[in-house]
């Protein structure tokens, strides 16, 4: 167990040892023991942490805020249209300001081309842990839990298969975030991953090269498919969700069409009987009924949406107390 993560940054877990993170894993598993046992559990009596949000958010922004509450401290919930940032409060300026009023601070800024960056020049003038809340790179507290949700529901995850792959989503252009996070950390833990998806709908190439030398380090497998079918048969987890072509095209009637052309990639009863004897579901909400994945799916009894969702809590809980304590 490591014991010097106080002050440490979380942009992505790709960035932190294998050590640092089950140390993260073991904390985040005792608190929810303490949760479930009504053992109060005030680490951080006192503390603040600032959540800066450029974009919309549930679960991110309930999650850190009960989190914070049940650790003892405050959460302080900043939407940035209602700073002076859009007036010309700069990143770094953002940083050294609220690094002297808060104990942390945590942002939301998914904004392509941006988030990543925003949250780093933040990071570089802050006094105290900044957390990635979700950028356009990566989801790092997402990611977390899954792995939780994965370790709690399958047990170890060495030599176990997870399929990520995109499926369609008509609403809006999502991040890359997730499946990026997810392809890097899940081999450092011996899983094997495919990462599925249309030829339209890439990531990034150097977080893919990462997941790939993950995988050679971590003695597991890297695979890229275009079949839907195929990624998804023998799987133990069948993580699908949409996300944006922006390697593909800027153009947003162009990505529409896209969209259109691979509308039968849906996570429906006829794939999921085709994956392993005791695979789940996967998804970090909100799931697109009827297009991302069918009712009977997502409200089905392989589905672990809502073990997810909450190990978001207790996950970043663990992050809060080590770093922020």
């Amino acid at each position: 167990m490591q014991t010097h993560l106080r002050g440490r940054d979380v942009i992505d877990f790709q960035e932190w040892t294998r050590d640092e993170i089950e140390t993260v894993l073991d904390v985040a598993f005792a608190l929810k023991r303490d949760r479930a046992l009504g053992q109060p559990h005030p680490y951080l009596r006192d503390k603040v942490l600032a959540m800066l949000f450029f974009f919309a958010s549930t679960r991110t922004r309930a999650s850190f805020e009960a989190g914070m509450a049940q650790l003892g401290g405050h959460a302080q919930f900043i939407e940035s249209r209602s700073t002076q940032i859009a007036h010309g409060d700069t990143a770094k300026e953002i940083g050294e300001i609220l690094g002297r009023y808060n104990d942390g601070i945590a942002i939301r800024n998914v904004d392509w081309g941006v988030g990543n960056a925003y949250v780093r020049e933040v990071a570089a003038a802050s006094r105290v842990p900044v957390l990635n809340m979700q950028c356009d790179h990566f989801h790092p507290h997402q990611a977390l839990a899954d792995l939780m949700t994965i370790i709690e529901r399958l047990g170890d995850p060495r030599g176990r298969t997870a399929t990520i792959s995109w499926a369609c989503a008509k609403t809006y252009s999502k991040p890359l975030s997730v499946p990026q996070s997810l392809i890097m950390l899940l081999p450092r833990f011996g899983m094997n991953v495919r990462l599925v998806h249309p030829p339209e709908f890439g990531l990034m190439p150097e977080y893919v090269e990462q997941a790939r030398e993950n995988a050679r380090l971590g003695r597991a497998s890297f695979e890229m498919l275009d079949d839907f079918d195929e990624g998804i048969r023998g799987t133990d987890v069948v993580y699908a969700k949409s996300w944006g072509a922006v390697m593909s095209t800027s153009d947003e009637a162009e990505e529409a069409g896209y969209v259109d052309s691979y509308r039968d990639w849906i996570a429906d009863e006829r794939r999921l009987a085709t994956a392993g004897d005791d695979a789940i579901y996967m998804h970090p909400l909100p799931g697109e009924r009827g297009t991302e994945v069918t009712d009977a799916v997502i409200d089905g009894p392989q589905s672990a949406v809502y073990d997810q969702a909450e190990n978001r809590l207790h996950g970043q809980k663990a992050v809060m107390a080590l770093t922020m304590g």
